[in-house]
């Protein structure tokens, strides 16, 4: 992704925002991890916080800016409906906050929900 600046352009891996958005989504109260699907059984395995960013991907917008998919597992008992609202605002405030880019669209998949 790249930024027009006053004096130049600033490039900003994708990599940084994945890092970004899977920070501040495990930031949000009912997250357990994120997740990433097994091609051989199609399983949803959550994932290390060193290969977090695994879980999310990052897509540049038509009109500029970047559209964020989410994949994660969240807690039994808690409300996902508003555990996704809530990681929605997050990311896009964190990700918007740290690098200037704007943020179209931020897709969560809930993949699972942990018990343990």
């Amino acid at each position: 992704m790249t930024i027009k600046a006053d004096l130049g352009f600033i490039n900003i891996a994708p990599e940084v925002l994945a890092d970004i958005a899977g920070y501040a989504a495990m930031s949000c109260f009912g997250v357990k991890g994120m997740t990433i699907r097994s091609v051989s059984d199609g399983i949803a395995h959550l994932l290390r916080r060193e290969n977090m960013s695994r879980g999310v991907r990052i897509t540049e917008a038509e009109d500029g800016g970047v559209n964020i998919d989410l994949h994660l597992a969240v807690e039994h008992g808690v409300n996902i409906a508003t555990v996704c609202r809530s990681i929605i605002s997050e990311v896009r405030y964190n990700v918007e906050k740290m690098t200037g880019i704007d943020v179209k669209n931020v897709d969560v998949y809930v993949d699972a929900i942990r018990a343990d």
